[in-house]
Parts: structure tokens; C-alpha cells; sequence
């Protein structure tokens, strides 16, 4: 006797993930990369007679088409600036955060509707920090930085204890992934430098390289993911050279442009060889062009 196919429907996990680009999945990857797109994947199989016949078809989630945002604090400095820019040219959406607001309109990209500027000042605490990284935040870039002047106390409220105050706030808000621009030589004691010129001169400003070391040993004991770039000295020029990676507390000496410090950042997110790592980098005319996924892949966690 003839009987009615009966379909079966079946929906896979919901922690299922696929993009439109890659049968990668997402959760190999520090965080969602700006164009990707979340399907659910809805699967119906029907028995006719003795044959088995399985369709897939995928469809939006619920979550398709959402960009998460990059928060960076300092956006409004020589190097945050640079990084807010490139965020923005590779379809980032953007949290600006910022001491002032009405300087941020005239030197950021305001009108650009990826961008979202904010005020934050990393000294005021990490409550008032969490309220604006919010919950829309998928990473946080730290590029602050004191500016020189009489207050001794300036290199520890905001490369020490703002820097804190960013990473509690990123624990209030569940984001896992941080990165921070620091600098070499912050572990120049240890390194044997201690009589290094540059690293005399940094400290000469309230110890502005161990208020930054100390903010890195935070960071790696806070169970986020981390990566922490150690540029050498900064330029404002355009960048010259190839980029040299090597492995904490190994570089004395070297220049680096701010577009490539930025760039060095914002690459950091999209390629996990750069998780839970410490790199330092200058910029040297010798040097070989590396991909990144290489500079970071050659670098090893501690």
C-alpha cells in the first residue's frame, strides 16, 4: 500500500557557522571579519519509496549582515589616528574614543558613517569604560599615550592604570581580544639596557617604560586574548623599508613609521598567529617583504 513521504526537517546547531567566502569556520578566527555573513543552514530530507534524497539549503540568521565594531582608544593620537583610518579603508565599523570630542570632529573622518566617536578617557575608571566600549565591541586597540609635562604622575594614569581600567572594562563587556601599542625596550633592565640612551631618555618622564611594562604583565595574566606591539622609535613619515618582527625583548634599536605601526595593528586582528603574542618591530631597508601571516606565525607565545 502506497503511503504519503512524510518530510523531515532538521536545523543544525546554531553554533554552526559558515561565511558566503569560506567553508572556514568563524570561531577559528579572532573575531568575525567585517564582510562576513552568518547562515543558519536548514537541512530537509525526504524518503520516497526506497530513495533518500537530502537538500541544504542556507539561509540569513538572525545575525546577518551585523559588523562589529573595533573600539580604539587614543583615536585622536599620531598613531591611533593612523589606525582609526585603516580600520575604516578595510570596512571596519569603528568606536572612536576620545578625551574631546569637538577636536575629534575636525581631525577624524566624522562623517563617514562607519565611525562612531565617543568620549573616554582611560584615567576616569573602568565603569565609565565600559559604558561606551558597550556591547557592540568585538576587539579594543589601546594606542594612548601621556603627553610630556610636569605632572611625574602622567605615564602610570594613562600607560599604566588606564590601561588597566581598558581591560576591566573589556571584561565587563565579555570582549576578548586586545591589543596594545607599547614600545621596545619597556623590559630594558632585564635586557641589559638599562645604560641604552633611549631607554634613559623614556624614563625620564614619571618611568614611562616600566608604567608601560606593567600594564603588559596585566594584560597577559587577565585571560584575554591578547597581542602587544612593541614599535621601536615612531615616524611620522611615510613607511621605507620592511617590516622586521621579533620576539619580546630583543630589539634595542630601530624607527618605524606610525602607517606601518597601524597596519601592523589592524593585521593583527584578522590573522590568529597573532594571538596571545608579544612583538616587537622596526622597519629596515634590508629586510625581506614577509607576508603576515608569516611575521606573526614565526614569533612564539611564552
Amino acid at each position: 500500500m502506497a503511503t504519503t513521504p512524510i518530510p523531515l526537517i532538521l536545523r543544525a546547531s546554531p553554533f554552526s557557522f559558515c561565511t558566503i567566502h569560506s567553508n572556514r569556520a568563524l570561531s577559528s578566527l579572532p573575531f568575525s571579519t567585517p564582510n562576513s555573513i552568518y547562515f543558519s543552514r536548514l537541512s530537509s530530507t525526504k524518503m520516497e519509496g526506497t530513495e533518500i534524497t537530502e537538500e541544504v539549503a542556507e539561509q540569513p540568521g538572525p545575525n546577518a549582515n551585523v559588523k562589529r565594531k573595533i573600539f580604539v582608544a587614543g583615536a585622536t593620537g599620531s598613531t591611533g589616528k593612523r589606525i582609526v583610518e585603516q580600520l575604516l579603508a578595510k570596512g571596519f565599523q569603528v568606536k572612536a574614543g576620545v578625551r574631546d570630542v569637538d577636536k575629534a570632529k575636525t581631525t577624524l573622518s566624522h562623517d563617514n558613517p562607519a565611525l562612531q566617536i565617543v568620549k573616554a578617557d582611560v584615567t576616569e575608571g573602568s565603569e565609565r569604560l565600559a559604558e561606551v566600549v558597550g556591547d557592540d565591541t568585538e576587539a579594543v586597540i589601546c594606542a594612548t599615550g601621556f603627553r610630556p609635562g610636569w605632572d611625574l604622575f602622567a605615564p602610570w594614569k594613562v600607560d599604566n592604570f588606564g590601561t588597566v581600567n581598558l581591560v576591566e572594562a573589556c571584561r565587563k563587556r565579555s570582549v576578548n581580544r586586545f591589543i596594545l601599542i607599547s614600545s621596545i625596550l619597556v623590559n630594558g633592565a632585564a635586557m641589559g639596557q638599562i645604560l641604552n640612551p633611549a631607554y634613559i631618555f623614556l624614563n625620564v618622564f614619571g618611568l614611562t617604560l616600566i608604567a608601560k611594562l606593567q600594564a603588559e604583565q596585566y594584560i597577559r595574566k587577565s585571560g584575554i586574548n591578547y597581542t602587544i606591539i612593541r614599535p621601536g622609535g615612531l615616524r611620522n613619515e611615510p613607511p621605507t623599508g620592511n617590516i622586521v618582527m621579533e620576539p619580546e625583548d630583543t630589539l634595542y634599536e630601530g624607527t618605524i613609521s606610525r602607517d606601518l605601526v597601524a597596519e601592523v595593528a589592524v593585521e593583527a586582528l584578522v590573522h590568529p598567529e597573532a594571538s596571545y603574542k608579544v612583538v616587537e618591530i622596526v622597519s629596515r631597508a634590508d629586510a625581506p617583504k614577509r607576508s603576515y601571516e608569516d611575521l606573526f606565525g614565526s614569533i612564539k607565545q611564552r
